[in-house]
């Protein structure tokens, strides 16, 4: 092949990669599939590999590449790297604006999320990646360039040419979801699993091994145009800059006219924290105009225009006074942690969860340990590690219980399971959470009937099982300490609504083992009643495509017990719908759906029951089988995959019109 030509047709294909690439890791929408990129990679390796020295640094064949490093060099640092001064509360904040209104007037903020991950600088020249570093003392740090090559949503080269000798610096990270995903395979491996996403991030951006680094589900955002040989006049106009360079950057920054406003939007920020898929532990808040920077100066350690606002601490310590276990719907053993109450988020914390005896003695929690606690959204607070440092000598282990705390009957603990189980039915612990569960918002849907009242209907002897419920008059509510006229009303409206669900939800309200909600609708779409289902047998139940062995067992064994049948006998009896229509012919039939992100006009649950209806089912994970994967606002790490798995993928209005 000519040289030149090559030369042409490689200079064509790093630009349509390097466009295809920022479609795909920064813009989170790709206008080709996983197999037409690879095709554009495989042809430019093909041509580096007749011509190679036509290679450049670069080029997207470069990112991961040669053998692992000996130890890092270090490197200074074009502008030095300075470190913010700290803020706790909004008066510190109108504290910081008061010092600066003694020097600049008319002052514009800029307010950022201040991401919890590793802080690096990255060089270009001549908008090429010559170089990043970490950042060291502030002034040298060492050169990972190798490691940062990886991460896709770095540039080599910067687009437009707006930005050619720059420095910039960024925040690298780790996704929540992908931290968990690493944590899973290093338990898997055996090896050590890390304490938070900063962690995860920091241990692999030092790999000496770039390989090791690619592997790990590593991001970043850049938030800061350090050095340019150009000028600009606002921080705010170099950010925008910086995206239209192809940097990726992140949309939750905000200008603001004063400090009421900064104040106003950092509370926005710390309610949205818990909804975002990485870490954020507070703010950031800049003087926008770059010459009232300059007028305002530093200090030999802090920017005087720059300052951070610390969000409440997601992790505390404290010390653990107890461990005592609860028993679930199925009859599982649970090790509960009981803490000295501590601030977790903004929350008091005195309960978290230790999963299970095998992650107690993985942990090596005994009673009276100094432990971490961990509290992310709603989600019930974790403990993370014990501080071994601080034992006294007078820490006591928790042994596995040998009989059910509640009812004393010996548990069972069944071969390769993790879990501990109470094998009595009619284990009241048991009881309760089966209601609840029944009652939940993917089975049956009652409102109204949480914990206090299901306690409250069991203290007084108005229930004994799920079909007691039905038999609840207004005068059994009214017994019960904080319900009146209407709010009891309320209660038997939504339990007498309940009989109205679908087959799918009845079956998974039924707590039968190993069958969730996608398991459920599997079933509903092979069966049209629940006498059907009763009648099948394991060999029949293991041929549904979906439906694990385990299920299968499950299920057979649970219409094996003559107390389920009485149950479902009894639930007829009532006016529960057990059976639907014939599904043959339904438009969507057998069709499996995914959602990802947020829907306008419809809620989840809305349009997850419109498809039920229409003989779908609704899947909770992602697979191959999956028919359509329907695309909302904000889309997670579900997208990413079903791009990568070449899955269809509609949006709400191509789903409105499927369903009409």
């Amino acid at each position: 092949m000519d040289k030149n030509k090559a030369k042409k047709e490689i200079e064509k294909l790093r630009k349509d990669i390097n466009y295809h690439n920022h479609k795909y890791y920064v813009e989170n929408s790709p206008i080709i599939s996983d197999f037409e990129f690879d095709k554009l990679l495989s042809r430019l390796e093909e041509l580096e590999k007749i011509f190679p020295d036509l290679i450049t640094s670069d080029s997207p064949t470069q990112r991961v590449g040669g053998e692992p490093l000996e130890g890092f060099t270090t490197v200074e640092h074009k502008v030095a790297m300075l470190s913010l001064d700290n803020t706790y509360n909004y008066n510190e904040l109108r504290d910081f604006d008061k010092r600066i209104k003694k020097t600049v007037e008319n002052i514009e903020y800029v307010v950022e999320p201040k991401i919890d991950g590793v802080g690096v600088a990255l060089l270009y020249e001549n908008s090429i990646f010559i170089r990043g570093t970490t950042r060291g003392d502030g002034v040298r740090g060492d050169d990972i360039s190798s490691n940062l090559k990886t991460i896709h949503s770095i540039p080599l080269r910067l687009m437009g040419n707006k930005l050619n000798n720059v420095e910039v610096r960024g925040e690298v990270y780790m996704s929540l979801k992908g931290f968990k995903k690493l944590n899973n395979e290093q338990k898997k491996k055996g090896n050590p699993i890390f304490a938070n996403p900063r962690n995860a991030t920091a241990g692999s951006i030092r790999q000496l091994d770039p390989r090791i680094v690619e592997s790990r589900p590593l991001d970043i955002f850049i938030y800061f145009l350090s050095y340019s040989d150009k000028e600009f006049s606002t921080h705010f106009e170099a950010i925008k800059l910086l995206k239209d360079a192809g940097f990726r950057v992140n949309p939750l920054i905000e200008k603001v006219n004063d400090i009421e406003g900064v104040i106003e939007y950092c509370k926005k920020l710390e309610k949205r924290r818990e909804t975002l898929d990485y870490e954020i532990d507070g703010a950031v808040i800049k003087v926008n105009s770059y010459a009232q920077q300059k007028k305002l100066g530093e200090t030999s350690k802090n920017p005087r225009w720059a300052i951070s606002y610390k969000f409440a601490a997601k992790q505390s310590t404290t010390k653990l006074n107890d461990i005592v276990v609860q028993v679930g719907r199925t009859g599982t053993l649970t090790p509960v942690a009981i803490l000295e109450p501590v601030e977790v988020g903004g929350v008091t914390v005195s309960r978290a969860t230790l999963h299970n005896f095998d992650e107690v003695k993985r942990k090596d929690i005994l009673i009276g340990d100094f432990v971490l606690i961990e509290r992310s959204g709603d989600v019930i607070p974790q403990v993370v590690k014990s501080i071994s440092e601080k034992r006294t000598g007078e820490e006591k282990k928790k042994n596995i219980p040998k009989k059910c705390p509640i009812c004393k009957t010996d548990v069972i603990r069944e071969k390769g399971e993790v879990a501990v189980r109470c094998p009595n039915k009619l284990c009241p612990a048991r009881l309760k959470w089966r209601i609840r569960y029944y009652a939940s918002r993917d089975a049956m849907d009652i409102d109204h009937l949480g914990e206090s009242t299901i306690d409250k209907l069991l203290d007084l002897g108005l229930i004994d099982n799920i079909a007691d419920l039905y038999f609840l008059k207004k005068d059994d509510v009214l017994k019960l300490e904080g319900f009146k006229e209407k709010s009891a009303q309320n209660l038997l409206d939504s339990i007498e609504k309940s009989k109205r669900q679908d087959l799918s939800r009845l079956i998974y309200g039924l707590g039968i083992r190993h069958v969730g909600k996608y398991a459920a609708q599997l079933i509903a779409s092979k069966y049209n009643s629940i006498d059907e289902l009763s009648k099948a047998n394991e060999e029949e139940l293991r041929e549904i495509d979906g439906l694990g062995e385990k299920s299968a067992e499950a299920i057979a064994t649970f219409f094996a017990t003559e107390e389920n049948i009485s149950l479902i006998e009894r639930l007829k009896d009532i006016g529960v719908k057990t059976k639907e229509a014939k599904k043959d012919g339904l438009p969507l039939q057998g069709k499996k759906f995914l959602f990802t992100g947020g829907l306008s006009s419809l809620s989840r649950p809305e349009a997850s029951d419109i498809i039920k209806q229409k003989g779908g089912i609704v899947a909770s994970s992602i697979s191959k089988d999956i028919d359509y994967v329907i695309l909302g606002d904000k889309p997670g790490s579900k997208y990413d995959k079903a791009k990568k798995m070449n899955l269809k993928i509609i949006d709400e209005y191509e789903f409105k019109n499927l369903i009409s």
